[in-house]
């Protein structure tokens, strides 16, 4: 009955793990039979367990090590206790450093007695009396746990109190174990009180290992099956003082809290983003903050905060505080993206060259330093979190997809929440320890650890057909919007129509996706509300509410071929169909000219304006009217793709000299107008900045001195054929038009220029750094990257002039063109 018991009480503690197949420190290796009595295996058990003492040395020597960094201090603040202007009274002294002289003496005595023993080792050699004696002393262990929260409370009040205590508990100096020995590294007070509770729960996984490699006939055995039953007694003694306030902290009587999920995730801390690590467990949401590793010392988190998830809700914006949200411009995140892609460049040089590993390590440690910045700056989508018992939290989060995913497992968990509760410093403490061991995301959601064999993800364009959908229990208005992956970040890329009240609705729409390094296409359904009392409000903005939502990895051995692959993705009981043809980019990029001997499409621009008697191709003029007339408020133009379907109609329009195209326009919806124009552009058999002057504008942009710079765009520019120029001026007014409205349709002077850059620049195959024969005609390495950044910011630097300057040959041409 009392071992019944005594595992009944280790069951239901959710923090001291005693089980074997988790020591943190010590290798094991699966337990000896005991009946393969075979003299060789008996040998490799007895070198292992030498290897397993040795081990324990080593960390007594360091846990040794912190207990003096505690008892440093202790000295000098007992003798300025009875002097007439003392730092801490006896009394505070005696409760923040209780117990731990004694505990000192104890392992010090221990680690004196088995070195010796460990340097003179047989296998015959014994060392379980000594185990057995250290169990023996576990008492005062139980005398330092049980203050060791008033411990931590002292010393919190006392370095409130005195600030020359506060600094000298905030850098404690621990002396390194290794060779070097005159190093030392720097702990807080309250870090290293947490030692000895931390080293008391690992005594059983200790014993547990060394009593794998030792023989049953050994004489060591029952003594340390002795210690261990000592020990696992002790440890069941501090689960039993604590079962009643311990299982309200459980989600169910007797049923240990698991993690559930965690991300890297950003949150807003008054006005400053600070990248963070938050955990979800099954009865409380965890934020914590990785610490800075030191000397190889291993990862740890320090607790930022936590809310029980019986008194977590989200909050709408209108329910609190307006915070503004500091985004960062474009250009700055630009400039974060082009270092990473030159670092990615430099690491697979270095990884041909096999260059020495600390080259790698150096440039792999700013890569991680470069991605972690960017995924700190880029998200700006408010996450909210209350506890009703205190404060606000904001996360900022990257797509609607995320959001909804952290939204719909902690609302699926609270269901199973009862009473709420609050943890104990020592509790939060060890909770937030077993983050290390528990964590499922080690890495940003970038690519800084991919092994050199992975891919990087598709660059080039991906054709999606979304169908239609299925399972819906009830007729609702629904459209879908489309996601994929670039550096890491989810951006939405298309949007099909709404489909007005059914359960099965059939959108049948194609879209061009262009992929930057992607991996991932997800796809959300939302249901539209044209009811505005109705409206789900949240963040300021009216929202839909998404009904479903699902994701599929892009594989580039499946859309290797050059078929429509059809797939089915599964969401909260709804299935959405869809096709998906994905052409890489050094395909999709060929300039051809067309063969048809009429049409606009392929069509040289000096032949269409020419034809037409014009400076500006009527497709250009047509285009630019129709979304200046409608789309210059919609979220996402030029950026948020057309659907294809409609943009082949209007091409075939243009190309035939359609009489009813300018009607067809006016009832199409405008994301396929913009669609048409970029396509109009990206097949041109030469780019509009030309083959022959793209060298010149890329080696342009790249000159430091401002002046030089400017000289020298200008002039390339004004060296481009008239029909050229004057298209491209008439063009860029617009743009900046489109600019000016930033504030609701979401485009800036940057992501503009990002959209166009590669459209207006982008070389004929023979001046491009593509490879003609590319032996991965799927995934394209960094320097592609590099080009279209380039591309980009030769764009960016036009788009920012006031005036372009023109001779006067050419004023007349332009101002008339730019009229009509």
């Amino acid at each position: 009955d009392r071992a019944e018991e005594q595992r009944r009480h280790h069951d239901i503690l959710p923090y001291i793990d005693d089980s074997p197949s988790s020591s943190p420190h010590l290798s094991s290796k699966s337990p000896l039979s005991v009946f393969m009595q075979a003299e060789l295996d008996l040998e490799k058990g007895l070198e292992m367990r030498k290897r397993v003492l040795s081990g324990i040395l080593a960390s007594e020597e360091t846990y040794l090590s912190h207990l003096e960094a505690l008892l440093l201090p202790m000295k000098p603040l007992k003798a300025a206790a009875t002097t007439s202007q003392p730092v801490l009274t006896v009394q505070q002294i005696e409760t923040i450093f209780f117990k731990v002289p004694e505990l000192y003496e104890i392992h010090k005595e221990f680690y004196d007695s088995l070195l010796p023993r460990v340097q003179q080792w047989s296998h015959h050699q014994c060392v379980g009396d000594l185990f057995q004696k250290q169990a023996s002393q576990l008492g005062v262990y139980r005398a330092f746990v049980d203050n060791y929260e008033l411990a931590v409370e002292t010393a919190e009040k006392c370095c409130q109190a005195n600030t020359q205590f506060a600094e000298i508990s905030e850098s404690l100096k621990v002396r390194s174990t290794k060779e070097c020995k005159d190093l030392t590294a720097k702990y807080s007070l309250e870090a290293l009180l947490y030692k000895p509770v931390d080293r008391v729960t690992r005594s059983t996984l200790v014993l547990h290992d060394l009593l794998k490699h030792t023989p049953s006939s050994h004489p060591d055995y029952p003594l340390l099956q002795d210690a261990l039953r000592i020990s696992q007694n002790f440890l069941s003694s501090i689960n039993e003082e604590s079962t009643p306030r311990r299982q309200s902290m459980t989600v169910k009587k007797g049923e240990n809290r698991q993690l559930l999920k965690d991300s890297f995730m950003v949150e807003l801390v008054e006005g400053a983003r600070k990248l963070r690590h938050v955990f979800l467990f099954t009865d409380l949401l965890l934020c914590a903050k990785l610490k800075k590793q030191i000397g190889g010392k291993s990862q740890q988190y320090d607790s930022k905060w936590y809310i029980p998830l019986s008194d977590l809700t989200f909050q709408t914006a209108e329910e609190s505080e307006p915070l503004p949200i500091p985004q960062a411009p474009d250009e700055e995140l630009d400039a974060i993206k082009i270092k990473i892609s030159s670092l990615r460049s430099e690491i697979q040089r270095e990884r041909r060259a096999n260059k020495g590993s600390k080259v790698m390590e150096r440039l792999k440690k700013k890569l991680s330093e470069q991605e972690s910045l960017l995924l700190q700056t880029s998200p700006n989508m408010p996450l909210r979190v209350h506890n009703r018992n205190g404060k606000s939290y904001m996360f900022l989060i990257s797509s609607d997809y995320e959001r909804a995913e952290w939204k719909e497992v902690i609302r699926e968990q609270q269901k199973k929440c009862f009473k709420t509760f609050s943890l104990t410093s020592m509790e939060l403490q060890m909770l937030t320890n077993s983050c290390v061991k528990l964590q499922t995301v080690h890495q940003l959601p970038l690519t800084v650890n991919k092994d050199e064999d992975e891919s990087t993800g598709l660059y080039g364009f991906l054709n999606v057909i979304v169908h239609s959908a299925s399972g819906l229990k009830q007729s609702l208005n629904l459209y879908c919007t489309l996601e994929v992956d670039s550096f890491g970040i989810f951006v939405n890329k298309a949007k099909t129509r709404v489909y007005r009240y059914t359960t099965e609705p059939k959108w049948n729409e194609e879209f061009e996706i262009e992929l930057e390094g992607s991996q991932t296409l997800r796809l959300l359904c939302y249901e539209k509300s044209y009811n505005k009392a109705k409206m789900n409000k949240e963040d300021g903005e009216s929202t839909d509410r998404i009904m479903g939502k699902g994701q599929i990895a892009l594989d580039p051995q499946m859309l290797q071929g050059k078929d429509w692959q059809r797939t089915v993705i599964p969401m909260n009981g709804i299935e959405v169909k869809i096709s998906m043809k994905f052409t890489s980019r050094e395909f999709s990029l060929k300039r051809m000219s067309s063969r048809k001997p009429m049409g606009v499409f392929g069509v040289n621009i000096s032949t269409v304006t020419k034809r037409e008697r014009s400076k500006v191709p009527y497709i250009v003029r047509q285009c630019l009217e129709e979304i200046e007339r409608r789309g210059m408020e919609e979220v996402g133009i030029y950026r948020v793709s057309g659907v294809a379907t409609d943009i082949q109609g209007l091409k075939t329009a243009f190309d035939t000299n359609n009489k009813d195209v300018s009607v067809m326009m006016s009832e199409m919806d405008v994301n396929a107008i913009a669609g048409t124009l970029k396509l109009y552009f990206r097949e041109l058999p030469e780019p509009l900045f030309t083959d022959e002057l793209y060298p010149n504008f890329a080696g342009g942009i790249a000159l430091s001195d401002s002046v030089a710079k400017e000289s020298c765009m200008l002039n390339l520019l004004l060296s481009l054929p008239e029909p050229n120029l004057v298209t491209f001026l008439f063009l860029l007014d617009h743009l900046k038009r489109v600019a000016e409205k930033e504030s609701v349709n979401k485009m800036s002077l940057h992501n503009l220029a990002t959209v166009f850059g590669p459209t207006l620049l982008r070389p004929a195959e023979k001046d491009s750094k593509i490879p003609t024969n590319p032996t991965q005609p799927i995934t394209m390495g960094d320097s592609w990257s590099l080009e279209v950044m380039s591309q980009v910011q030769v764009l960016l630097y036009f788009l920012q002039l006031e005036t372009i300057p023109t001779p006067d040959s050419k004023r007349q041409s332009i101002l008339f063109s730019t009229e009509v």
